[in-house]
């Protein structure tokens, strides 16, 4: 037996039950890319007088505006009773289709996404009932329709299960980042081979050329940061390494960390389309990397009445608010830049702590977050600034143990990275090994026996 063609408008019925008592709190969405009919919430929510209609379990509906772009579902147990407008319209469907084979037919293959082609208007592409209903689908005898649904939904369960077997994988990824960043601040990633150099020492000779500097007033002398206290300290480290503060790891407090000029520095008039790049928080990608992206430029004069927040290869950036791993280097070959009043630049003292060391601890330091949090508290989010800056203590260990570091992180961080994209490819090959099969299961011209 052969499938037959059936236009919509003959298996579907709009439903036009006016609510007689309209009520805020039972309405309904319809989310994109076809993740569900769901309750609205209510603060979207106000009262006007705009009709609404009463929705019935298993009724077919769908978004207007947005049906190409998944806007469709079936009306769940738990939304029966609920409403929504004329544009969310809802349909019941004849006993010769089931509202779930109508569902699945539009899912398969992103087949909804081919209704752009009929969508139509001038400010917003809509697709209205009519058109709906002039759309011709292939409708199998009512039982074969039970035999497809229910190989899909087997199909759908394995598909979910190995989908969430990926995301865990992918979450382990992620707790392995974490693992190998802590190690490596704890000493316990590579094997210390020379103790005779230590971070103590390190800095020991890094404060004597400091003094050299003052004594002859090529550098300013600035009070040295409060003491770290043992109850400061978060946790063990190699007896060779050293903690500090920030002032260590920098020439000059005042030079070498600088917050982006305020709005009043750097106006909306000032911004130019080419010239000088200001980089800001759209430099940094999520995974700590530098984007080359920037949204403002300035005229050479400009920049240079802001040499102050100028930076240039090897110096970090680090947003101000939000996450705190949002902090990238700069490549080397980036000769100049500024930074906007998003971002804090930190220049590091190469003689006493890598720059890529330095982005590390900072991304993997769990007690470095611990420690902005306790310093941030009762602000709505985490907001460094320079003060607060001062207060975080850092793990150093001697330069030739932070390379050996860097390298090994370096190494293990593409081995996470390499894991990452082939789960996310079996992710993706999964999705599009059940969308084909569900899009075969719905095209066939013969009944499944």
């Amino acid at each position: 037996m052969s499938w037959k063609k059936v236009k919509l408008g003959t298996i579907l019925t709009e439903s036009k039950v006016v609510s007689e008592f309209p009520d805020t709190n039972k309405r309904i969405k319809v989310r994109l890319k076809v993740l569900g009919v769901e309750k609205r919430g209510v603060e979207n929510e106000v009262e006007g007088a705009t009709k609404q209609f009463v929705r019935k379990t298993g009724q077919f509906i769908y978004g207007k505006q947005n049906f190409h772009k998944g806007a469709f579902g079936i009306v769940p147990k738990e939304l029966d009773g609920f409403e929504s407008s004329s544009d969310l319209p809802a349909f019941d469907v004849d006993k010769s289709c089931l509202p779930e084979f109508l569902f699945y037919f539009f899912k398969q293959g992103n087949y909804y996404l081919e209704l752009s082609k009929i969508a139509s208007g001038v400010a917003t592409q809509r697709i209205n009932t009519s058109q709906l209903f002039d759309l011709e689908i292939p409708l199998p005898d009512i039982e074969i329709q039970k035999t497809l649904l229910k190989n899909i939904k087997i199909l759908e369960n394995n598909g979910s299960e190995i989908s969430s077997e990926l995301t865990h994988q992918l979450s382990l990824i992620k707790q392995l980042r974490q693992a190998f960043l802590r190690e490596a601040m704890q000493g316990k990633l590579i094997k210390s081979t020379n103790t005779k150099q230590t971070g103590q020492q390190l800095l020991a000779k890094i404060k004597a050329e400091k003094a050299e500097l003052i004594s002859e007033k090529k550098l300013k002398k600035e009070k040295e940061l409060a003491p770290i206290s043992e109850d400061e300290i978060p946790f063990e480290i190699p007896e060779h390494w050293a903690w500090c503060k920030i002032d260590k790891l920098v020439s000059s407090l005042n030079k070498d960390i600088r917050t982006g000029p305020f709005g009043t520095a750097l106006q909306k008039n000032e911004h130019k389309k080419d010239g000088i790049p200001v980089w800001g928080i759209e430099s940094i990608s999520k995974d700590g990397k530098f984007t080359n992206i920037n949204k403002i430029y300035v005229s050479d004069e400009k920049a240079k009445e802001l040499k102050s927040f100028e930076v240039k290869g090897r110096d970090l950036i680090i947003s101000r608010s939000g996450t705190i791993g949002e902090l990238c280097m700069l490549p080397f070959d980036i000769e100049y830049g500024l930074i906007s009043t998003n971002l804090m630049k930190i220049s590091v003292n190469q003689k006493v702590i890598i720059a890529e060391y330095f982005c590390h601890i900072i991304k993997g330091g769990g007690h470095i977050t611990k420690m902005l949090q306790e310093f941030c508290s009762g602000s709505t989010r985490l907001f460094i600034t320079q003060k607060i800056l001062s207060k975080l203590i850092f793990p150093l260990p001697p330069l030739h143990e932070q390379e050996q570091i860097v390298a090994k992180l370096e190494e293990l961080m593409k081995f996470c990275e390499d894991l990452e994209q082939s789960i996310k490819e079996s992710q993706g090959y999964n999705e599009m090994l059940l969308q084909q099969v569900l899009s075969e299961a719905l095209q066939r011209k013969e009944a499944v026996k």
